[in-house]
């Protein structure tokens, strides 16, 4: 049952909020919007459209401004113009948190959706490869390990890194700096794949940062923007380049693409939902509970969201590539996002 103490107290610092915006918006808003990554876009759209279906509520607005760019315009203030919620392919950071209080968003509450991986994937014109997170590293840094010393990335071919790889030039399309995945990628992968060399563990912390998150930007690697599927596109007319992308984007095009071993372990819903897979990751969607009651349709949106015909297993979110949570974990994942339990770091 609503706390219609706290609703009405939310109504009214939304409504204040509102007032001061003046013209148009001062007449409010009665359609969700949210923001936020490109992989978890998929997911929140189907939400969303079998929400609108309902007939109860308006659809959702649904962009994809990737995860660093969602945060920033959730985290700018109570208000129409500002977003109900946002979707995030990584954990919120405290610091974007403290920047949501400084503008007055106090209360942010978390919904885990499930887990995805990043994959490695090219076009299936080209033989299927086995990577090691150590050599997609020494790919992808701007400054490698050559003879015991660290030095600018020389390696222009996969074999040069490594005989056994292929005599193909290293070309991979991937996320910018604002994007989750990016994020991700350079914790999973980079951060992993530099910590395998004695010599940049003995650099000093800040040196060891750089060393390790420096993605190399002499055209090895380019970045392909927020539009995943852009990439998906790119990947099928070069069979030589490799994408970096989420595992529901591969799921999605299986035709055309096929995702690398890393490790020597595929990039397939199982090894990702027990943890084989080492590149795997969490999603969220994150709620300003202060637009919760304001706004029409958000706690019945976040329900639909939990429900298992949705984020469970067998559920509709699954037939395009999420992971879901055991069912322990979303049923407290479902308690806690119902309640609008404040996120806690």
């Amino acid at each position: 049952m609503i706390n219609k103490k706290l609703a009405v107290a939310a109504l009214a610092a939304f409504a204040s909020t509102v007032a001061l915006t003046g013209g148009a918006q001062a007449q409010g808003r009665d359609q969700i919007r949210i923001v936020g990554s490109s992989t978890v876009f998929p997911f929140t759209s189907a939400v969303a459209e079998t929400f609108g279906r309902t007939g109860k509520f308006k659809t959702p607005v649904v962009e994809s401004t990737g995860t660093g760019g969602g945060i920033k315009q959730f985290c700018a203030g109570v208000g129409v113009q500002h977003p109900d919620l946002t979707n995030a392919s990584r954990r919120i950071k405290k610091s974007e948190l403290e920047s949501c209080a400084a503008n007055g968003v106090t209360t942010v509450s978390e919904l885990e959706v499930g887990f995805d991986g990043i994959v490695f994937a090219n076009s299936k014109a080209s033989p299927n490869t086995d990577y090691t997170i150590k050599q997609i590293w020494q790919a992808l840094a701007k400054q490698v390990v050559v003879n015991g010393q660290v030095v600018p990335n020389p390696y222009k071919t996969w074999n040069q890194i490594d005989p056994s790889l292929p005599n193909k030039e290293i070309e991979v399309l991937g996320p910018p700096p604002t994007s989750g995945t990016r994020d991700a990628f350079v914790e999973l992968v980079m951060d992993v794949g530099c910590a395998q060399f004695p010599e940049v563990k003995a650099l000093p912390a800040d040196q060891q940062k750089a060393v390790c998150n420096q993605i190399r930007e002499d055209g090895a690697y380019v970045e392909a923007g927020e539009n995943d599927n852009l990439i998906v596109q790119k990947l099928a007319a070069n069979k030589d380049a490799y994408g970096i992308f989420g595992y529901s984007f591969l799921d999605q095009n299986m035709d055309k693409l096929q995702g690398a071993k890393i490790n020597g372990v595929a990039p397939e819903l199982d090894n990702i939902a027990d943890a084989k897979y080492p590149v795997a990751r969490s999603m969220y969607v994150y709620v300003k509970s202060q637009h919760v009651d304001v706004i029409p349709g958000i706690r019945e949106f976040l329900a639909e969201y939990t429900s298992e015909k949705a984020f469970g297993e067998d559920g509709y979110l699954e037939a395009k590539g999420l992971i879901p949570l055991p069912k322990d974990k979303r049923e407290k994942v479902r308690t806690s996002i119902l309640n609008l339990t404040p996120v806690t770091m």
